[in-house]
């Protein structure tokens, strides 16, 4: 298992979270996703290799926009 951390700018209540939690989810190898508004911070777990175009892609399609933090 991996965690990978990324900052979101655009959240701001839980609306925002959900669309991005059901973009993200989507991707191959996702097992666990926990996105905050208040801290502006998406994690991403996953049983193997991540791939962050594909998280930023998803980010995108939610509406809005991340780099990853560690």
């Amino acid at each position: 298992m991996a965690t990978t951390e990324y900052q979101v700018t655009g959240m701001t209540c839980s609306h925002c979270e959900m669309s991005i939690r059901e973009e993200v989810e989507q991707i191959d190898g996702v097992t666990g996703i926990d996105v905050s508004a208040a801290s502006g911070k998406l994690e991403v777990t996953t049983d193997g290799a991540l791939d962050d175009a594909a998280v930023l892609a998803a980010v995108e399609e939610a509406g809005y926009s991340a780099v990853r933090a560690s």
